[in-house]
């Protein structure tokens, strides 16, 4: 299985995945950006692109890179990655299906002043950081149109990542007993 940590950047992601993945047993975080780049690190670099998520293989490796690791591993990967592409979400959720790879899709959801707070406090990209909040924008359109409903929507902007963890291990964990149930 894979629970699916989306989100716009500042909604805590990364934090929550690894508290997550302490509350999974067979469980390992997978960070699909690494992906990307290592698609950044190829020379001569790959056609001009502002995000690697607009490289298609991008999609097919992380897709291709999940399902094999679980493959080898069993247990559940957990994926902090923001998806605000409607058609890259799709293309990888059928890709996962494809593979009988179930996925539990979360989104970590602050209100945006929260979200602001978080960035200009951000000691891993510095302070108000301009990528963060370039996508802060699209979070929220994505949001209004498609990603909220996809997904089980966390509201982290009163929690702490540890309940945020919480109660999304307690989801997966209602979810596989509900499955294991005739």
């Amino acid at each position: 299985m894979i629970v699916w940590l989306n989100g716009t950047h500042g909604a805590g992601k990364t934090t929550t995945s690894a508290l997550v993945q302490q509350l999974i047993p067979k469980s390992r975080v997978f960070d699909a950006e690494k992906v990307g780049e290592t698609l950044m690190d190829i020379k001569p670099g790959l056609p001009p692109a502002d995000n690697f998520q607009h490289w298609p293989p991008w999609r097919t490796l992380v897709v291709d890179t999940a399902r094999r690791v679980l493959d080898y591993t069993g247990g559940t990967l957990v994926m902090p990655m923001t998806v605000l592409v409607e058609e890259y979400w799709r293309e990888i959720s059928s890709g996962l299906a494809e593979h009988a790879v179930p996925v539990r899709h979360f989104v970590l959801h602050a209100d945006q002043d929260t979200l602001r707070g978080r960035i200009a406090g951000d000691t891993v990209l510095g302070p108000d950081s301009p990528f963060r909040l370039r996508y802060l924008e699209p979070y929220a359109e994505a949001a209004r149109t498609w990603l909220h409903a996809e997904a089980q929507v966390v509201d982290t902007t009163h929690l702490t990542p540890a309940q945020t963890a919480q109660q999304i291990a307690a989801a997966v964990r209602a979810s596989t007993a509900g499955a294991r149930c005739p």
